[in-house]
């Protein structure tokens, strides 16, 4: 058995689900295996990403496999660092203190409200016409 462990979590937004082995090393990041920096092609979604490690004191301690589906970028890219966060938690439960209060270990609960029948969206009416 080899010395390094591995910690996964799940993390979610929307209807994003990401899911991270995270192992010991030198800062490697793959997601749905391409690149880190192909996948997420902005800084600000690369920051969110690796927020929890700069928060942490951690950058470039560990390598990450990201599996993630569903939702859209901006999604995806906050239920990787949910799932980060989690990671981290397994790790170092001494890192709670520091990552909580930044609220990257808080599930996002909002999500898009369903269309309901007879209308044409989810909180929108029919014009109504008195004549």
């Amino acid at each position: 058995m080899s010395a390094t462990t591995t910690h996964s979590a799940t993390g979610r937004r929307k209807t994003a689900v990401a899911r991270v082995w995270m192992t010991e090393g030198t800062g490697q990041i793959t997601i749905n295996g391409r690149l880190f920096e192909d996948y997420l092609p902005t800084i600000e979604l690369q920051n969110s990403v690796l927020a929890p490690f700069q928060a942490a004191a951690l950058v470039n301690k560990f390598d990450l496999n990201v599996v993630v589906k569903g939702g859209g970028t901006p999604a995806q890219a906050i239920a990787i660092r949910h799932a980060v966060s989690r990671a981290l938690n397994l790790h170092d439960p001494e890192t709670r203190k520091l990552i909580k209060p930044l609220g990257y270990l808080t599930r996002d609960p909002r999500m898009k409200e369903r269309k309901k029948s007879g209308q044409p969206g989810a909180r929108a009416r029919f014009q109504f016409s008195k004549r």
